[in-house]
């Protein structure tokens, strides 16, 4: 250690500070690209929202009102059934009755 190095720290402490801020901007870069990436997310969300949307009306496209309708009713009828089989054993009129709903259109 030389006077030098009293007389300017700062020369000293240079190497030091190098290493200190090598190690952060290290440490840094990857929270500030992963905060780059959500602020485009962020930016972004309804563009790609919509693009999901679309991709799935590609693959999956909607049903007609017409097959909705069909399906409902196709949906209530199994829950008749259901519940026809359900009550066979135990009360069989309530079960008739319940699979005559079904049959209905």
């Amino acid at each position: 250690m030389s006077f030098l190095n009293l007389a300017f720290p700062a020369e000293t402490a240079i190497p030091f500070a190098q290493t200190l801020i090598g190690m952060l901007a290290a440490y840094m870069r990857p929270a500030l690209g992963l905060g780059a990436l959500v602020t485009f997310l962020m930016v972004f969300k309804p563009l790609l929202r919509g693009l999901a949307q679309a991709a799935v009306l590609l693959v999956k496209p909607r049903k007609s009102l017409e097959q909705r309708i069909l399906a409902h009713k196709f949906s209530g009828k199994r829950m008749l059934n259901r519940m026809a089989n359900e009550y066979s054993m135990t009360q069989p009129n309530f079960a008739a009755e319940l699979r005559n709903m079904a049959a209905r259109d």
